[in-house]
């Protein structure tokens, strides 16, 4: 009988471990590709955080019909997700922009903390998406919430250390991010780190296009720098997150104008699971999902590709 050849790439390197929330979530740890059990023995589950918003202003009304009324109450819509299966919660705070109400940061902050209290899971912290306001609202929830790391999203090159020193100050982890590009993915994690910034709390974020809007080169830029990190640069193996709503604002996913393309529940929900799959295939730790249906797709592909079913 023909012996099988051993195909299994040999790496030097491992990618970090990040303690999350209580402690009792962990990213990262990876020693191969992912899936690859002849070549990776940790087999972790990438991790999925439901996303929600503390306000329904702009949010699209074909996801919000997904969640049944409980989308009207954010700690209702966080409790949901965990009854779906989620390991996290993204919680986004754009209504602290005045232009969606202006909501003062210690509201937001006891927010926050009702979210985490009531679900128990770790949770990911991003805001209206201008530095100027996000900084007070990122201050008021480290401070408040500090029984659980929280993950606050996201810093980039041009202005990485106010939200960082925020991080510092309150043991919280810091998402530094990248605009697909592998030397930017590693120089982000290198100014952090030169600023301060404990490796156990640093996530890296290197853009995740949605299908149909360059998830091609998304794939490759992650599968780049997951190799890279296994082979042993040290300032690459940081573990990823992955931010997969993008499917959202793709017109051929979520349009109604044409009825020979169906039901765009069905569509969108498939293209966001389609643009996870992807991305944790290249190697995303964590991924951020905002149907519930594209999520629990993407537990089972994962749970099918870990041999679990």
């Amino acid at each position: 009988m023909t012996d099988i050849p051993d195909v299994a790439d040999r790496f030097s390197g491992a990618i970090d471990e990040v303690a999350l929330g209580k402690g009792d979530y962990v990213a990262g740890g990876a020693k191969g590709m992912p899936f690859l059990s002849f070549e990776n023995p940790v087999k972790r589950r990438p991790l999925i955080a439901g996303e929600v918003f503390d306000t329904l202003d702009g949010y699209p009304q074909l996801a919000a019909d997904m969640f049944d009324g409980r989308q009207k109450d954010p700690v209702e819509w966080a409790l949901m997700w965990k009854e779906i299966g989620a390991d996290m919660i993204c919680v986004r705070l754009v209504s602290t922009d005045p232009s969606r109400g202006g909501t003062p940061p210690e509201e937001s902050a006891a927010l926050v903390k009702r979210i985490s209290d009531a679900t128990k899971l770790p949770i990911i912290v991003s805001g209206c998406g201008v530095m100027d306001l996000d900084i007070p609202v990122f201050t008021a929830v480290a401070e408040a919430v500090r029984d659980s790391r929280l993950i606050l999203s996201k810093a980039d090159e041009d202005d990485y250390k106010r939200l960082a020193s925020v991080a510092i100050a309150n043991d919280h982890i810091v998402v530094g991010f990248a605009n697909l590009d592998v030397n930017l993915s590693k120089q982000m994690n290198i100014l952090l780190t030169d600023f301060g910034v404990d490796r156990r709390n640093m996530l890296t974020d290197p853009l995740m296009a949605a299908l149909g809007m360059g998830l091609d080169y998304s794939y490759s830029v992650q599968e780049r720098i997951r190799i890279a990190a296994l082979m042993g640069d040290s300032m690459l193996q940081i573990p990823m997150l992955c931010d997969c709503t993008g499917a959202w604002d793709v017109g051929d996913a979520v349009s109604d104008e044409d009825p020979s393309l169906g039901d765009p529940r069905f569509r969108a929900t498939w293209w966001e699971a389609i643009t996870a799959l992807a991305a944790v295939i290249s190697g995303a730790d964590i991924v951020v999902m905002r149907g519930p249906g594209a999520a629990d797709m993407l537990m089972g592909y994962c749970d099918e590709l870990r041999g679990e079913i």
